[in-house]
């Protein structure tokens, strides 16, 4: 008996071992498949242990696969394979480029605790076979195509702990069953078209941590039950319709940090028990109907860095005690039917960067030591009812960038310590007001100001030359004051509206038409003719000197060359080398062109106007052949103030840095000359020029024959060379069609990546207060911020892609008078044109094919020159939608 029980003992061991090798050879079988169709990374090659390829892990005694992932990989394929590896519990294939629908044969991997299909490219609907995942704790189809309603099947899921299906194109509403879930923590849904009310047991029975719901259409009131057990850490509900008022049992949760629900429709007033939130900092609410006071138990939340309640119906007074709220950053209560004072206590907050208290009923005076909040950066006052004088104190806010009091009571003159604030540079809004006296010549200091209003006050006298200094102005106002005398002849005087200075009766010049010293009697007239006379005459008499100089000098500099140019054609062994200026630094980064590559030969390139090639905003292109026959572009860098001079060293690191970019889609420096205040940067020769003489010159490639592949291929390399940039925190000057070069085989890469490194070293990309970029390409908002900006190389990027789809140039006197691409893009439905007449017709009508994908890639470029900079894609994303156009 003890002898067949030992027999049946080994037996069953037997039986065990083999059918875990049966389940070891089933799985290499699977992968291997799985390799082939995918074509993961590091699989296979020489090695057929399968647990030691990369993201694979394997369970005890390298059993069967339990852990997979395959995230960041760019993988694309079918996955239903994945089905077969029956042992797992872990599945990540995250960032990746999968699309089709998910297939249902997941359902089938009992075992899986975490699956993360987010960030791909997969449609139709969920499956109602995930359903079938009994142990699944995370759950994550985020950043998908996925459409139709959350299928009641999940509900199945009771282990679930992380819910999240953002970012997709889901409709219904959210089940009620989600509410059902005990053990969940996490549940994103926003950015989806998900209606109806948010169901009234979410968060009753689980400790949920996380609810983002954001741009949605949801509606209904806030539930209690999302406070019940107190476990809320971040709550975002903006962008619904959300109605009611916020429940006061939202100070059950102390751990809450986060609260956004602004933009709904809601009600009421704010529960005062926000003050037991102890973990508070960040409070939006702005865009709704609240009303009542402004609870002045915020102050408790000692960690609060930002409180919104923009645009609502709260009245009453700022409370005092917002003073002890030492760690706020911004406090954003315009809109409202405030009134009062601003609380000197206001001034404690050390770390406030924003002050908004515009569009109100404020009706106390400015606070003389206002500048004691010493972080200040915006500080807009607009639009109440603000007595008293500016204080001369106001220029020891020397951080901040905007600056708006206008459409108040303030009176007095304008303190010349504005002039101070050298950071001043979005705007200097004083208009509406009861200012006299004149205007300060120190407001000619601030050489950063974009907008300049003092309209409709009482100022007097000149406006003062000094205003020239206003080196950055685009947007200036001086109408309805009590100004005299000419206006100063500056370049955004003249150019500005004439409504920018009428309303003043005693002003002359451009761009009024009324002529200065033309008033008085006939007397007077006829005297100011006489001298008139006179001028013209004394102008005519000496220009004609001037002519007869001019002339003279340029006959004798003719003579001269022409003789220097027979002397060389004499000797032609002399090449001029000792006029040529000194090398001071210069080397060659790529080991092996370095014997190739003549510094000198360079040098003498740059010289001669026969070898350039193009003009960009910040460099002139130069070809320049080498003794050995290496043909290199140059770009010689324009300078101002010696700063080539000055951060010669500084240059030249960034440049090495530049130079070991590894991006496929990017022109990297490989070498650099420095003479003078030169800088010469080497890169390699391209043969097919650029983007701009592609699409607009292509008389000059007789082989190239329109081709949207062609175009589209194009478009995604440069998206993925700035996508790259704005990975390693680098942001483009200047992004325009002829920035883009074309290699033999028409592979794009993008140019002037030095520039926003070089142009000034000594001061951060988002500080250059020159213009920057090409004309048609620079984005709207940077009128007004001067800021160079990620969001801002996506507009231009738009405009790029709208000159690939319609071959017109940024700018044309055919869209008539202030409009470019962009406006006229945008404006077509108003000429009663379709977009197929936007697109250029030799390309979209060659095949539906070519069209749709047209058509497809119009709307990226629309979603990309957005006006709003916050609405427009990240280059990342504009990449993932190009592809998807070229796959499908």
């Amino acid at each position: 008996m003890a002898f067949l029980l030992f027999f049946s003992f080994l037996l069953s061991g037997f039986i065990s071992s083999s059918e875990l090798v049966c389940a070891q050879l089933h799985d290499q079988a699977t992968l291997s498949a799985i390799n082939k169709e995918l074509a993961v990374p590091g699989w296979g090659a020489n090695n057929s242990d399968y647990c030691t390829w990369p993201g694979i892990i394997c369970g005890l005694n390298r059993s069967m696969v339990e852990k997979l992932d395959l995230s960041h990989l760019e993988l694309r394929g079918n996955i239903t394979l994945l089905s077969e590896l029956k042992g797992l519990k872990w599945l990540d294939l995250s960032y990746n480029s999968f699309h089709g629908s998910i297939p249902s044969a997941l359902g089938n991997l009992s075992e899986l605790e975490f699956l993360d299909l987010s960030l791909n490219k997969f449609g139709g609907s969920i499956p109602p076979e995930l359903g079938s995942l009994k142990n699944l704790r995370s759950l994550n189809l985020s950043n998908n195509l996925l459409i139709g309603e959350i299928p009641a099947e999940l509900q199945g899921l009771e282990k679930l702990q992380d819910f999240q299906l953002s970012s997709n194109r889901l409709n219904g509403s959210i089940p009620i069953w989600v509410g059902n879930l005990t053990h969940l923590k996490i549940f994103t849904a926003y950015e989806n078209d998900l209606g109806g009310k948010i169901p009234d047991n979410l968060g009753s029975a689980s400790e949920l941590h996380l609810l983002n719901l954001h741009s949605n259409q949801l509606d209904g009131p806030i539930p209690k039950s999302i406070f019940a057990l107190g476990k809320l850490e971040i709550l975002i509900l903006t962008q619904n319709k959300l109605t009611g008022g916020l429940p006061e049992e939202i100070g059950n949760c102390s751990g809450l940090s986060s609260v956004r629900i602004g933009n709904n429709n809601l009600i009421g007033s704010l529960p005062r028990s926000v003050g037991n939130i102890s973990s508070l900092t960040y409070f939006e609410a702005d865009n709704n109907n609240l009303s009542d006071e402004v609870v002045s138990e915020f102050a408790k939340c000692s960690n609060l860095t930002l409180l919104n309640l923009a645009s609502n119906g709260f009245t009453g007074k700022i409370p005092p005690e917002f003073g002890q709220l030492l760690n706020l950053q911004e406090l954003i209560l315009s809109g409202n039917n405030l009134f009062g004072d601003i609380p000197e206590s206001i001034l404690e907050c050390k770390n406030l960067n924003k002050l908004d208290l515009s569009n109100n009923r404020i009706n106390g005076s400015i606070p003389n030591d206002i500048c004691n909040m010493s972080r200040l950066q915006y500080l807009v006052l607009g639009q109440n009812s603000i007595r008293g004088e500016i204080p001369h104190q106001i220029g020891n806010c020397v951080k901040l960038l905007e600056l708006e009091l206008g459409r108040n009571y303030l009176t007095g003159t304008i303190p010349p310590e504005i002039g101070h604030i050298k950071n001043l540079q979005i705007a200097l809004n004083l208009s509406y007001n009861h200012l006299h006296g004149a205007l300060p010549p120190e407001l000619g200091k601030l050489d950063k100001l974009v907008s300049l209003d003092v309209s409709n006050n009482q100022l007097s006298g000149n406006i003062p030359s000094q205003l020239k200094g206003l080196l950055s102005l685009i947007d200036v106002d001086f109408s309805n004051n009590l100004f005299t005398g000419p206006i100063p002849t500056f370049v955004p005087f003249q150019k500005s509206p004439n409504s920018s200075f009428m309303g003043n009766k005693g002003l002359c010049g451009e761009p009024l038409n009324s002529l200065c010293g033309n008033s008085g009697g006939p007397d007077h007239q006829s005297y100011h003719h006489r001298v008139s006379y006179r001028i013209i005459l004394a102008v005519i008499g000496s220009g004609l000197a001037v002519f007869i100089s001019v002339t003279v000098v340029v006959l004798l500099f003719m003579m001269r060359e022409k003789q220097e140019r027979a002397a060389k054609a004499a000797d032609p062994e002399d090449d001029g080398a000792n006029s040529h200026p000194t090398i001071v630094a210069g080397n060659v980064f790529v080991e092996n062109l370095r014997q190739a590559i003549d510094l000198d030969a360079v040098v003498k390139a740059t010289l001669k106007d026969s070898n350039k090639l193009n003009s960009g905003t910040f460099s002139s292109i130069y070809k320049a052949v080498m003794p050995s026959g290496l043909v290199l572009t140059v770009k010689r860098l324009k300078s101002m103030d010696r700063t080539i001079i000055h951060h010669q060293n500084k240059m030249i690191r960034e440049l090495e840095r530049l130079s070991k970019l590894c991006h496929d889609n990017l022109e990297r420096p490989i070498g650099f000359v420095i003479y003078e205040d030169v800088a010469l940067l080497l890169h390699h020769y391209l043969p097919n020029g650029t983007l701009y003489q592609l699409l607009h010159e292509s008389t000059k490639q007789p082989e190239y024959e329109p081709n949207w592949p062609t175009r589209l291929s194009i478009a995604i390399g440069v998206a993925e060379g700035l996508a790259f940039l704005h990975h390693v925190a680098i942001i483009h000057l200047d992004i325009s069609s002829g920035n883009v070069l074309l290699d033999a085989n028409f592979r794009p890469l993008v140019g002037e990546i030095e520039i926003s490194k070089l142009l000034d070293p000594s001061r951060g990309t988002a500080s250059i207060s020159a213009v920057a970029g090409s004309f048609g390409y620079i984005p709207p908002e940077y009128a007004y911020t001067m800021q160079v900006t990620a969001p801002g190389n996506v507009y231009s990027y738009g405009v790029v892609l709208l000159e690939m789809l319609t071959t017109r140039l940024p700018v044309d006197d055919e869209f008539g008078e202030g409009a470019d691409l962009v406006k006229w893009v945008q404006s077509a439905p108003t000429r009663g044109e379709t977009p197929e007449q936007i697109l250029d017709s030799r390309l979209s009508t060659v095949s539906f094919g070519w069209r749709r994908e047209m058509l497809a890639a119009l709307k990226v470029a629309l979603l990309c020159t957005d006006s709003t900079p916050a609405k427009r894609p990240k280059m990342k994303k504009v990449v993932e939608m190009l592809q998807e156009i070229k796959q499908n």
